[in-house]
């Protein structure tokens, strides 16, 4: 650990696009925090250090943004990666598990930014990376209460943003699209199936199968997450990966109605 060195923490660092942003920044001269909710020697590398963590409980996130102040001295960026996804036709899922993905995709992000805030607020300066997805800004059926979560995200997102930045803190959102993980694996499986989706959803696993597989790698993520970090003059949103970027541009200049035909025509819908 060097003393001088700004420190990041970087929730759900055990896998995927938040061990590659955990290493990436520390590559980048961070001492970086990495958090999962069951750290092991397996989760451990050089240059990050680990720390359980459960982003639904007010005490366990409480606890370790204390305990990374005092080890550390300070928070200079805060990196909200952990999430879950979840598979099913919107009304195959309850809303008790709707609920669930709420807990962790928004409130348990919205737990670790109240928690940093006042930290950085009295520093008079911080940044806050939220992790959301091209989900974010378009729609994807079947994924429907993911999709909403990571709406949820942007919205918070760029309005919080906007009431810190005079206290020196930013608030930025990197939206990562289709990144081999086996995110599609970990899903969460609609607890009440209907037979009237079962064809159409199989269709859809294929499609994320394929996505997935031809995805961005997580490093090529945790890069345009290290430039939010360090930017001198920070965009409100990074595009992350090829596939994010071009449909980000598309979403802002197609005709609403062709780039309703093209979401279908990509998840193999008719009609």
């Amino acid at each position: 650990m060097t003393a001088n060195r700004p420190v990041a923490l970087v929730t759900g660092a055990s896998s995927g696009i938040g061990k590659a942003t955990a290493n990436a920044l520390a590559e980048a001269g961070f001492n970086v925090v990495g958090t999962s909710r069951k750290p092991s020697e397996s989760t451990s590398r050089r240059g990050v250090t680990f720390l359980g963590l459960d982003v639904t409980s007010d005490d366990s996130v409480n606890s370790v943004v204390q305990e990374v102040i005092e080890r550390f001295g300070r928070i200079d960026v805060l990196v909200n990666n952990a999430g879950i996804g979840a598979n099913g036709a919107a009304e195959e899922i309850s809303v008790a598990q709707a609920q669930t993905i709420f807990e962790v995709n928004v409130f348990g992000l919205m737990r670790m930014t109240k928690a940093v805030l006042p930290h950085m607020r009295g520093r008079g300066r911080g940044r806050i990376i939220n992790i959301s997805s091209v989900g974010g800004f378009v729609p994807n059926p079947f994924m429907a209460v993911y999709v909403a979560s990571k709406h949820a995200v942007e919205g918070y997102s760029e309005s919080l943003d906007h009431e810190v930045r005079e206290q020196g803190v930013r608030v930025l959102r990197v939206q990562p699209g289709p990144v081999n993980t086996p995110f599609d694996v970990n899903m969460l499986q609609a607890d009440t199936p209907m037979p009237l989706y079962t064809q159409r959803r199989a269709v859809f696993d294929e499609v994320v199968q394929e996505q997935m597989k031809g995805g961005d790698d997580p490093a090529v993520i945790a890069k345009v997450v290290v430039r939010a970090a360090t930017d001198p003059k920070p965009k409100l949103s990074y595009p992350a990966g090829s596939i994010a970027a071009r449909v980000s541009v598309l979403r802002r200049i197609v005709p609403a109605r062709t780039f309703d035909r093209s979401v279908r025509k990509l998840n193999r819908m008719t009609g």
